[in-house]
């Protein structure tokens, strides 16, 4: 039987510390592939990305590229915002039939699921696997993929914002795109 890994995400950018616990999810699991699913706008998030819906999907693709076992969904983001998960998970079952399919989730997503659109229903429909970056205790009952890195979205683009380097941060040709687009150049408010 087939087994799918969504990972869902802004990837507003996505960074070295997504692709390496994805991978590891990957290898964990037994996943035939992860998909990077970027969403248009997460309901429960309180700002949109900063990058537009285009670029997000263009640096996935760049830094998925080659990469064995990855590919990316922009699904999300040719239906109308909000991006609930649920409508995803539809879509993948249908193309997948009885495939296994894993919801790959970041640690700080756990104490809101329950919040999830039809989380009933998404709890039957897939396996819920935390990816935990932070090597703390959980204190859920899902399983847990856990890599100590300190790498996150937010810091990437104050970094841009405030001219220091991002190099190891984000794959080359993510930073090549970034440089590119002129992307984070102003930081939020």
């Amino acid at each position: 039987m087939k087994k799918i890994a969504i990972y869902g995400g802004t990837f507003d950018p996505i960074h070295h510390g997504h692709l390496i616990v994805a991978r590891e999810a990957l290898e964990r699991l037994g996943a035939d592939e992860v998909i990077f699913i970027p969403a248009r706008v997460s309901p429960l998030r309180k700002t949109a990305p900063v990058a537009r819906d285009e670029i997000r999907l263009s640096m996935i693709q760049a830094a998925i590229e080659n990469e064995p076992g990855f590919a990316v969904d922009d699904c999300e983001l040719r239906r109308p915002p909000p991006s609930y998960t649920i409508d995803t998970i539809e879509q993948i079952r249908q193309r997948n039939g009885d495939a296994t399919i894993y919801c790959l989730i970041g640690e700080d997503n756990v104490g809101k699921l329950t919040k999830w659109r039809r989380f009933a229903d998404l709890e039957k429909m897939v396996r819920f696997v935390v990816l935990d970056r932070t090597g703390q205790q959980p204190s859920h009952v899902y399983p847990v993929i856990r890599r100590k890195i300190d790498i996150s979205a937010t810091e990437i683009r104050k970094r841009v914002a405030t001219g220091r380097s991002i190099r190891y941060f984000v794959p080359p040709a993510v930073k090549e795109i970034i440089r590119r687009e002129k992307l984070y150049l102003e930081q939020r408010k």
